[in-house]
């Protein structure tokens, strides 16, 4: 495939990590979708979810902690031509980058963030994410979580994000078609995908997640936000599929700049010397002038 490395690398991963099913469903959702590699850039945080664009045939900027979509924000206004992905863990965008996660729903910029839910902190070794279920103990919380998990779809949904899907990696098919709409929707896009971790955390297994899941049926809406809201919050039984899809169509964050509204071509186009780039910074920006 295009999106395959053509040289060998150490991948850090544990075998049965939930993470090669997700990798592989994202170069062949890419694959099918027609993209041109050097057309893809994908950014991260800090985990072994974020490690994912280290194996990826595309660009790739791998940050901060929780700083994942700071960075593809500002690489989709930069250039919006590019096809921008962010994908990190559980603990990294609805962590340290639960901030981040919540103004980029406001802002709407025209990006996917995929998100690796094993509900448990691997890098680290095992110690309990904003997704770990109640009760369960970990070599941290050795007496077992006592708060309740953050359900980060629900909380999508409410602030009416304009797209939002769940997968479980259990089901590679159905994985890649919800990657596959994830990227192809205009705007702010959320796939969280289930995927066990195979070490740290012993409950939320591939079985598990099977027995706990569900396909939307045939007929769901979509853009009934109270009826999505509602599948969110059933946490015995989890839904699985595009949850939620906002109907008012919100402006995109590079649709609300004023830069692409005088003239549509990426900024390194046009501002490809200094003297160029200071005149911009004169016009947009009022500390600069």
């Amino acid at each position: 495939m295009k999106f395959d490395l053509k040289h060998k690398v150490d991948v850090a991963w544990c075998p049965g990590c939930g993470n090669f099913g997700i990798l592989s469903a994202v170069k062949m959702a890419l694959e099918e979708l027609g993209m041109d590699p050097t057309q893809v850039v994908l950014s991260s945080g800090i985990g072994q979810a974020a490690k994912t664009p280290q194996y990826v045939k595309a660009h790739y900027f791998n940050g901060l902690h929780g700083r994942s979509l700071p960075v593809a924000e500002g690489i989709k206004a930069s250039n919006p031509n590019l096809t921008v992905i962010a994908e990190s863990g559980d603990g990294d965008v609805y962590g340290e980058g639960g901030n981040h996660f919540l103004h980029a729903i406001r802002r709407n910029p025209d990006i996917t963030v995929i998100v690796h839910n094993n509900m448990i902190y691997g890098l680290t070794k095992g110690q309990a994410s904003p997704t770990t279920p109640k009760g369960m103990k970990t070599g941290v919380q050795v007496t077992g979580v006592w708060q309740e998990p953050l359900n980060p779809v629900a909380i999508a949904i409410a602030q009416g994000i304009s797209f939002v899907a769940r997968a479980n990696i259990g089901n590679l098919v159905h994985t890649k078609k919800m990657i596959k709409e994830a990227i192809e929707h205009k705007g702010f896009a959320l796939l969280d995908v289930f995927q066990p971790c195979v070490v740290f955390n012993k409950l939320n297994t591939y079985a598990w997640y099977k027995d706990h899941t569900y396909t939307l049926e045939d007929g769901y809406d979509p853009t009934n936000r109270a009826k999505a809201i509602d599948r969110a919050w059933d946490e015995e039984r989890f839904a699985l599929g595009v949850l939620y899809r906002n109907p008012k169509e919100p402006q995109t964050f590079g649709d609300g700049l004023q830069v692409y509204k005088e003239d549509s071509r990426p900024l390194f186009e046009r501002y490809h010397s200094p003297q160029a780039m200071k005149e911009l910074l004169k016009r947009h920006c009022f500390t600069c002038a």
